[in-house]
């Protein structure tokens, strides 16, 4: 059976009132979610239709005016239907893109968002002029920050430091997928402790910590607060416990005249400055991200320091 007859059945034929071609399917599911107010609503629709049909892009393209059979609409449409009632896309189809790289997504990791991305670009422009260095990505997650540093500045050796046996685990598996085994290496480290010495330094240090004040957490959006891992999320009573913890603690892991980038939660930018200034870092600067939030902070530690 050719794959033409294999969507329509074995007599060739489809009811025009029932079949639904690869195309209007996906032209259908976006609408759906476009209507329940889903911005990405065309990217979202591509991806589940994809992964519920087990298609790549490019196939999904070319067989659009082939009909879908029943059981892989059905499938299909229950993806959209968990989507529609909060479980995010990159849960449902384990995994996303960051910074142009393919990443496997598990419950154990934030999805990377596309504000962390300023944070990827900030420390990528300045990594890129050390030539041969460290770098560490603490509270890595999916390793996205690092893995796309490592992708963008070869000379680069890159630490992802993760608290989460489990995350580990998806960076272990992001590492591999990247081809990037040689010069990224995922360690288990804990954020709120001081490192041991046998660490040794880098010349940068980013983190995406988490940051959501914990009275906050219960008042998120359904896909942040029942799906994402809440350990990744709570940042304390004020949200800022990893800003003073990695200050305070990892400092002795940075090299004089290295560089800390953070990325921040809404409001907290002018916060983490000043722990960072009180604490010995100098040239201190703000970054805003595409809707003109303070998303990244960071700073260079002082040579007399």
């Amino acid at each position: 059976m050719n794959g033409k007859e294999e969507e329509q059945g074995s007599n060739g034929l489809c009811d025009d009132a029932m079949a639904i071609t690869y195309n209007n399917l996906y032209l259908d599911i976006r609408q759906q979610l476009k209507r329940s107010g889903i911005e990405a609503a065309t990217l979202e629709a591509r991806e589940l239709v994809c992964f519920g049909t087990d298609k790549t892009r490019d196939e999904l393209t070319r067989d659009g005016s082939l009909y879908v059979a029943p059981a892989t609409e059905q499938r299909v449409r229950a993806l959209v239907d968990r989507h529609l009632a909060g479980e995010p896309v990159a849960y449902l189809i384990g995994e996303w893109e960051f910074y142009g790289l393919p990443l496997d997504i598990s419950d154990d990791v934030l999805i990377p968002r596309p504000d962390t991305e300023v944070l990827a670009e900030q420390a990528i422009e300045y990594v890129r002029t050390l030539g041969e260095c460290r770098v560490l990505d603490l509270c890595a997650g999916s390793g996205c920050i690092g893995l796309a540093v490592a992708s963008q500045a070869p000379e680069a050796r890159v630490v992802l430091g993760e608290y989460s046996d489990a995350a580990l685990r998806v960076c272990r598996q992001n590492i591999r997928r990247n081809g990037l085994s040689g010069r990224v290496v995922p360690m288990h480290a804990n954020a709120l402790e001081k490192p041991e010495k046998m660490l040794g330094e880098f010349q940068c240090i980013v983190s995406n910590p988490p940051y959501i004040p914990s009275a906050d957490i219960a008042g998120l959006d359904v896909s942040v607060r029942d799906y994402e891992p809440h350990l990744a999320l709570d940042g304390g009573e004020d949200g800022l416990d990893f800003y003073r913890a990695i200050v305070d603690k990892w400092t002795d892991a940075l090299v004089p005249g290295g560089r800390l980038y953070f990325e921040v939660g809404i409001g907290q930018a002018d916060s983490v400055l000043r722990i960072m200034r009180a604490k010995g870092f100098g040239d201190i600067q703000i970054v805003k991200d595409p809707a003109d939030i303070p998303r990244v902070v960071f700073g260079t530690l002082m040579e007399e320091v």
